[in-house]
C-alpha cells in the first residue's frame, strides 16, 4: 500500500492525463511540466527541506513559461503541485512539446516586484546548462 502511495507523488492531475511532462529544473528545484490548453501544471519531484510557496511558485511560473512559451498569469497550489494560467497573446493555444529535460542555473536580481498590470512576480536571470 506504501508504494502504491509513493508511485502516485508525481503523477499528472486528470486535466493532464496522457500529456507527456517536460522535466525543468530551476535554481535547485525539479519539476515535471504539462501543458493544456490555457493551463499548465508543475508538479515538483525533488525533495526540499520546508519548501516555502513563495519561492517554489517563482521558480514553477519560470518553468510553465519556459516550456509553453506563454506568460504565466497567476499560479496556484501549493509547494508540490502548481497550476499556471497562462496567457498568450497572439499566439495559439500551446501544444504539449516532447519531455526533454532542461537545467536551468537562475539568480535572483529582486525580491517581489510587479509588472505594468500590478502582477507581482520575482525578476530572476537564468541560463540553461
Amino acid at each position: 500500500m506504501c508504494l502504491l502511495a509513493l508511485g502516485a507523488c508525481d503523477t499528472a492531475g486528470t486535466h493532464f492525463e496522457n500529456v507527456p511532462a517536460t522535466r525543468v529544473t530551476v535554481d535547485g528545484s525539479v519539476f515535471d511540466i504539462r501543458v493544456r490548453g490555457r493551463l499548465a501544471e508543475a508538479v515538483r519531484i525533488n525533495p526540499q527541506y520546508a519548501p516555502r510557496l513563495g519561492p517554489i511558485r517563482a521558480r514553477a511560473a519560470f518553468a510553465m513559461a519556459e516550456v509553453s512559451g506563454c506568460k504565466v498569469r497567476e499560479v496556484r497550489g501549493d509547494p508540490a503541485l502548481l497550476t499556471g494560467i497562462l496567457a498568450c497573446k497572439g499566439q495559439p493555444v500551446p501544444r504539449a512539446l516532447p519531455p526533454v529535460p532542461l537545467s536551468y542555473s537562475c539568480l535572483e536580481l529582486a525580491g517581489w516586484v510587479r509588472d505594468g498590470e500590478g502582477s507581482p512576480y520575482v525578476d530572476y536571470e537564468c541560463t540553461p546548462y
